[in-house]
C-alpha cells in the first residue's frame, strides 16, 4: 500500500509528464485547445489529476463526480470494499467497484499522461483503492463503535468535572460566608467606611460564580470538538471548532514572541533612565547637604533643578520607548497622540503658565522657605513653594495658595532677605505740636526703642522728622531687627513704649487729629500720669477788654 505522500509524488510526475507530452503535441497541432489539469481531492488529500475531457466533462468536472461517488462508497459504515476492477472497452478501460463505475480512464488521459492506457489505469485503479479502504476502516463499525466509547467515556468526564466543580465552589461560597467581618473586613477611607464586609462578601462571590461560569463555558467548547473528533463525519467540525479558539490564542501567542525584543529594549531603556535618576537625585542630595559645591550654584536650587532633570531623564526615554510600543506606528495610536496633544494643550495653558514661572522664580530667587513677605496684598512666611504654586502662611494661621503666575506678575516684598545680614529697618511715626521742643520728641523716642528687647541696638535707632505740617510736626523712629517673624510684636511693643514715654514727660500726643477747646478742658495724658489732687481747670470767660494777653 502506497503512502499518500508517495500517491501525490506519482501524481504530480504523470502531470509533468501529461504537460510535457500536451506541448509536444501543441507543436504539431497549435490550434488544438489544452484543458487545465484539475487535481482529485478526496478525504482532504489529493489523490492524483484528471488531465483530459470525457465528452462534455472538463477535467474538474470529472474530478468533482469521481469523489462523490467515492465518498457515497465510503461514508456507508457497513460497506465492505472489495477489489476494484478493471473493465477494459474501445478507447477506455473502466475502473468498478462492484457495480459502481468510478471513473473512466481514456486514451487521451494516457496520452496526457505519456504512459500507456493500461497502465496508467493501473496505478489509478491502486491510488483509488487505497483511499478508499483507508475512508472505510475510518468509518467501519468498529471505528464508530470506538468513537461511541470514547464519546461516553468524554461525557463522563465531562460531568464528573462539573459536579466536582460544583461542589469546590459550593465550599468556596460558604467559606466566603464564614469570612465575612473577620477575615474579610470593610474598606475605609480613614473613619468612612466605603464598602462593609457584606458588600465586599457578596462582590467576591459574584466573582467567583463568574468564574464558574466561564469554566463551564470553556469545558462545553473543549467537549463537543473532542466528540465531534471521534467520528469521521464531523471531524472536520471539530477541527474548525478547535481553530475557533486555537486560532486567537496562537495569534496572541505569537504576537507576544514577536513582541519579545521590542519588551527587551523597553525595559532596557527604563532600567538605564531608573538608574540615571537615582545618580542625579543622588548628586542633588549631596549638593544640597553641602558635600559638593559648585560655583554660582545654590543649595536651594537642588530640589527644583532635580525635579526639572527627572523629568527630562523620563520624557526622553519616553520618547525612545515610543517607537517600539505596539501599535505605535498605525495611523490610529497617531491620530489618538495628536487628539490628546491638541486637548493637553488647550486645557493646560494655564498649568504650563504657572509651571514657566514656577521655574522662573525658582532661578530668580526673589525668596526662600520660611521668608516673611508680602506679594500683593498677601503678608506672611513662605511654607510652600512648588512649581506650580506658592503656599503663604499669615500672621493669623490662615494659608494661601498663590499661583505662580500671579506670584510673577505681582511686585513682591521680601523683608526675610536682608535680616540677618543688614538688619531690617521697622519705622513708625507720631505727629507732636508745635510747642514741644523737638529735642524732646527725639529723647523720648530713642529712649522707648532703647526699652524693647527685640530692637538691635547696633545699628542705633535714629529719628527724622518727615514733615512740617500745619498744626504738627511729624516724627519717623526707625529701629533695626534681624527678625522678619517679629515684625506684629516688635511694633506692639514699640508703640507701648512711645505711649508710656510721653505720658511721664506730659507731652500730649495728640495726632493725627484731635479737637478741643483748651481752657478748662482736661489734658490728654491719663489720670495715672497726672499730679495728685489734680484737677481741670474750670471754663472762664471774659469780656473782650478784659482778656488774658
Amino acid at each position: 500500500m502506497r503512502s499518500r505522500y508517495t500517491r501525490w509524488m506519482i501524481s504530480w510526475l504523470i502531470v509533468v509528464a501529461g504537460v510535457s507530452g500536451l506541448l509536444a503535441q501543441s507543436k504539431s497541432a497549435v490550434s488544438e485547445t489544452v484543458p487545465v489539469p484539475a487535481p482529485l481531492i478526496f478525504d482532504g488529500d489529493t489523490l492524483f489529476h484528471i488531465q483530459s475531457r470525457l465528452g462534455g466533462f472538463s477535467p474538474a468536472e470529472r474530478a468533482r463526480s469521481i469523489a462523490k461517488r467515492m465518498e457515497k462508497i465510503s461514508d456507508n459504515p457497513l460497506a465492505q470494499l472489495d477489489s476494484l476492477i478493471l473493465q477494459p472497452m474501445e478507447g477506455a478501460t473502466d475502473i468498478f467497484s462492484g457495480e459502481v463505475i468510478l471513473m473512466a480512464v481514456t486514451d487521451a488521459d494516457a496520452a496526457a499522461a505519456g504512459v500507456d492506457r493500461e497502465a496508467l489505469a493501473q496505478y489509478y485503479k491502486a491510488v483509488l483503492e487505497t483511499a478508499l479502504q483507508e475512508r472505510i476502516k475510518e468509518t467501519s463499525m468498529r471505528s464508530l463503535l470506538l468513537g461511541a466509547v470514547y464519546a461516553l467515556l468524554a461525557a463522563l468526564a465531562f460531568f464528573l468535572i462539573l459536579k466536582f466543580m460544583g461542589r469546590l465552589f459550593r465550599k468556596l461560597y460558604l467559606l466566603l460566608h464564614s469570612w465575612q467581618d473577620t477575615r474579610i473586613p470593610s474598606f475605609k477611607v480613614q473613619k468612612m467606611e466605603v464598602l462593609s464586609s457584606q458588600k465586599i462578601t457578596h462582590l467576591l462571590i459574584l466573582i467567583a460564580r463568574t468564574i464558574r461560569f466561564a469554566l463551564v463555558l470553556l469545558l462545553i467548547y473543549i467537549f463537543l470538538p473532542l466528540v465531534f473528533s471521534f467520528f469521521p463525519w464531523t471531524e472536520n467540525l471539530a477541527a474548525k471548532l478547535f481553530g475557533y479558539l486555537l486560532s486567537p490564542l496562537k495569534i496572541v501567542f505569537m504576537g507576544i514572541l514577536d513582541y519579545l525584543p521590542n519588551l527587551f529594549y523597553i525595559v532596557v531603556i527604563l532600567a538605564v533612565a531608573r538608574y540615571f535618576v537615582k545618580l542625579v537625585r543622588w548628586i542633588f542630595d549631596q549638593i544640597k547637604a553641602g558635600n559638593i559645591t559648585l560655583p554660582g550654584f545654590y543649595v536651594d536650587w537642588s530640589d527644583s533643578t532635580f525635579k526639572i532633570a527627572r523629568f527630562l531623564v523620563w520624557a526622553f526615554a519616553a520618547i525612545m520607548i515610543f517607537p517600539y510600543l505596539p501599535g505605535s506606528g498605525s495611523s490610529a495610536f497617531q491620530n489618538v497622540s495628536v487628539f490628546l496633544g491638541i486637548l493637553l494643550s488647550l486645557g493646560s495653558a494655564s498649568a504650563v503658565a504657572n509651571l514657566i514661572a514656577g521655574l522662573v522664580l525658582t532661578y530668580m530667587r526673589p525668596f526662600l522657605i520660611g521668608d516673611r513677605v508680602k506679594i500683593a496684598d498677601t503678608v506672611g512666611d513662605v511654607v510652600e513653594k512648588t512649581l506650580l504654586v506658592t503656599r503663604v502662611r499669615t500672621v493669623k494661621n490662615v494659608d494661601i495658595t498663590v499661583p505662580n503666575a500671579m506670584v510673577l506678575g505681582s511686585h513682591i516684598i521680601n523683608f526675610s532677605s536682608s535680616a540677618k545680614a543688614r538688619g531690617l529697618i521697622l519705622h513708625t511715626s507720631v505727629t507732636i505740636g508745635y510747642e514741644v521742643p523737638w529735642k524732646q520728641v527725639h529723647a523720648l523716642l530713642l529712649a522707648a526703642a532703647d526699652k524693647c528687647a527685640l530692637i538691635l541696638k547696633d545699628p542705633k535707632p535714629f529719628v527724622i522728622q518727615t514733615s512740617l505740617d500745619d498744626f504738627y510736626v511729624s516724627y519717623e523712629l526707625n529701629v533695626y531687627s534681624d527678625s522678619a517673624q517679629g515684625m506684629a510684636a516688635i511694633y506692639s511693643e514699640l508703640h507701648q513704649y512711645i505711649q508710656d514715654g510721653f505720658n511721664e514727660a506730659g507731652v500730649e500726643i495728640m495726632s493725627p487729629h484731635y479737637s478741643a477747646v483748651r481752657d478748662g478742658s482736661q489734658v490728654t495724658i491719663p489720670q495715672d500720669y497726672l499730679p495728685k489732687g489734680y484737677q481741670a481747670p474750670p471754663f472762664r470767660i471774659l469780656p473782650l477788654g478784659e482778656r488774658t494777653p
